[in-house]
């Protein structure tokens, strides 16, 4: 039957044979008093983990907050909207012309069948 290392909060870890972690947590709790909490179950394989004085609290850890940024200076917002226009007119160009090249090929082609049938 595998053993199981249950942590209780009370200062102490129990290793119990059960046949799972949710058996094991209820015979821990049983060999103490419904007032024990549990705090962890894992299986007993190895050396239990030693704890240096302070306890670990089981709470989650605060979401951490974004840094604000440093605001932008009106020269160097300017700057990014100016670029940021250069490019949108650099990709509509470059979707125009994409645009040319598959009309112009397609035109190719049709000429090209005309000239066959001839």
């Amino acid at each position: 039957m595998p053993r199981y290392r249950v942590t209780l909060r009370r200062s102490s870890v129990e290793i119990v044979e059960a046949t799972n972690q949710f058996q094991a947590a209820i015979v821990a709790r049983d060999l103490f008093g419904d007032s024990v909490e549990i705090a962890d179950v894992a299986p007993a394989v190895g050396r239990p983990p030693v704890s240096s004085g302070a306890r670990k609290s089981t709470k989650k850890a605060a979401k951490k907050v974004a840094k604000k940024r440093r605001p932008l200076s009106p020269e160097a917002r300017a700057k990014l909207a100016q670029n940021l226009v250069k490019a949108r007119a650099a990709r509509a160009a470059k979707a125009k012309a994409a645009k040319r090249a598959t009309k112009s090929s397609a035109a190719k082609k049709t000429s090209k069948r005309t000239a066959k049938k001839r």
